[in-house]
């Protein structure tokens, strides 16, 4: 069994994927991994299409030297950003095999929240390219392993509001007017006079 760095809260309401080795850009993985933590899953697939499209970027937080300022990075309250086509392919792959998941667990897919999603650096692979006078430089690739958990979006139920303490008058034969106490207190006024509101007795 493949070890995860995090253990679902409820794992009779959760689903895994994961994937390692992935021939992908490591730096750029994690960014697009960052920009759908926490989405919802068709959310989340729909923004990698567009990704894809270019129709929305993402926002490069870290690992972002050298990376150019772009419009659409405007909505993630950011400045630089890009357009990684092969991680978004990756992610969108790694969502269809985690709702594929949680249909064999009997989850209901349309309520699939990314709770967790991690992208770690895997072992790098080395090739070679030759240059002049009988050099070889190497040509090293970035690899990285991916993980995410998706959990079932819980539907908050509204508390009920507090019941007001219901207020209950109670007439003071001696002056004809009436006295406003809450039911849980309850009290009464004694005395003709005004004087006498000062002697206030509670049963």
């Amino acid at each position: 069994m493949v070890r995860y760095s995090l253990d679902p809260e409820n794992p009779t309401k959760s689903c895994k994927s994961r994937g390692s080795n992935l021939r992908v850009h490591f730096k750029n993985t994690r960014e697009t991994a960052q920009a759908i933590k926490g989405m919802h899953i068709r959310k989340a697939t729909k923004y990698l299409k567009d990704v894809t499209l270019k129709k929305q970027c993402v926002p490069f937080r870290r690992y972002n030297g050298g990376v150019g300022r772009c419009a659409q990075a405007k909505q993630w309250g950011w400045t630089q950003g890009r357009w990684p086509k092969k991680s978004a392919e990756f992610l969108l792959h790694m969502l269809k095999n985690a709702e594929s998941n949680a249909e064999l667990k009997g989850l209901d897919v349309d309520s699939l929240v990314i709770e967790h999603i991690q992208v770690n650096k895997a072992p790098k692979m080395r090739r070679r390219t030759y240059r002049a006078h009988g050099r070889i430089n190497p040509y090293m690739s970035s690899p990285c392993h991916i993980e995410m958990i998706l959990t079932e979006k819980e539907q908050i139920v509204p508390k009920p509001e507090e019941e007001v303490a219901q207020k209950k008058k109670f007439r003071n034969s001696h002056l004809g007017q009436w006295c406003a106490f809450p039911v849980s207190s309850f009290q009464f006024c004694s005395g003709s006079t005004k004087s006498s509101w000062s002697h206030i007795y509670t049963l």
